[in-house]
C-alpha cells in the first residue's frame, strides 16, 4: 500500500506597499525566516517571490492593502494606522470591515498633525469660531478631530502635495502625516496640533486565520517577538 503524499503547505500572500513600510517590514520577515528575493525598486514585478515556496509578496498601493486583505486577495498585510482608520470609516466602522488586527508593529512611525502657514494665526481663528478650509487626504480622521473640538471646517480632499494648499490659498490648514517636519519647514508651514501618533499594523484576513492558521502562526509569533525585542531595546 502506497504512503499518502505529504500535504503541501498553503501559499500565503502578504500585501505590502513600496517605500518605508516595505523596507521596515523586511527585518520582521527575516525574523520569521522569510527573505524577499527581488528589490521592488529595481523589478517591475508586482508579485515578488521569497526564499519560501509557500510565501509570496504582492505590491499594492498603501491605501489598497486593507482592501486586498479584507477580500482575500492577500492573507495578511502591513499598513499604517491612518490607512486603516480611513478604510474603516468608509465601511461604517471597524466591525463592518472584518479585519483581524493582532499587532501594532511599531514601524513606519510618524504622526498625524494640523499645519498652517507661518503667518496664519490658527489659535485665534479657532477661538473666534472661524470656519476653516482644511485640505487633507485623511478626511475621516480630520472630520472626527475637528468635530470633537467643535471647530467648523470645510474639508477639501487632496491626494498629494498637501503643502501647496495653504500656500496657494486653497486652504487655511492641512491635516497630514509628519515625520521629521522638514517638508513643512521648507514650505514655510508650522505644525500647530498633533492629532495622533501613527505606526504600521499587521492585518489578517479572518477566513485565512481559520483556514491557514498553522501556516500563519509562525509568522505572527515571529513578528510579535521582534516587536517585543524592539520595545525592550527602546526601553533600555
Amino acid at each position: 500500500m502506497m504512503a499518502a503524499a505529504p500535504t503541501a503547505s498553503p501559499v500565503l500572500t502578504l500585501a505590502l506597499s513600496k517605500g518605508r513600510i516595505f523596507e521596515e517590514t523586511l527585518p520582521l520577515l527575516q525574523a520569521a525566516g522569510i527573505e524577499v528575493l527581488e528589490d521592488p525598486e529595481k523589478s517591475r514585478k508586482l508579485i515578488l517571490p521569497t526564499n519560501r515556496a509557500d510565501v509570496r509578496v504582492v505590491l499594492v498601493r498603501a491605501s489598497d492593502v486593507p482592501t486586498y486583505v479584507q477580500y482575500g486577495g492577500a492573507d495578511l498585510g502591513v499598513c499604517g494606522k491612518d490607512t486603516l482608520l480611513e478604510h474603516e470609516a468608509e465601511w461604517g466602522g471597524a466591525a463592518n470591515v472584518g479585519l483581524y488586527q493582532p499587532l501594532d508593529l511599531q514601524i513606519a512611525r510618524c504622526r498625524m498633525s494640523v499645519a498652517v502657514r507661518e503667518d496664519f494665526d490658527y489659535p485665534s481663528a479657532v477661538r473666534r469660531g472661524s470656519r476653516l478650509k482644511v485640505a487633507t487626504k485623511y478626511v475621516a480622521i480630520a472630520r472626527d478631530f475637528f468635530a470633537a473640538k467643535g471647530v467648523h471646517v470645510d474639508l477639501i480632499k487632496l491626494y498629494g502635495s498637501m503643502e501647496l494648499a495653504p500656500l496657494t490659498g486653497l486652504a487655511d490648514a492641512i491635516v497630514d502625516l509628519v515625520s521629521t517636519g522638514n517638508t513643512l519647514k521648507a514650505n514655510h508651514l508650522v505644525e500647530v496640533e498633533r492629532i495622533m501618533d501613527i505606526s504600521a499594523r499587521l492585518v489578517v484576513n479572518q477566513t485565512s486565520l481559520k483556514v491557514k492558521r498553522e501556516a500563519l502562526r509562525p509568522i505572527l509569533e515571529a513578528f510579535a517577538r521582534a516587536g517585543q525585542a524592539d520595545k525592550a531595546a527602546a526601553a533600555a
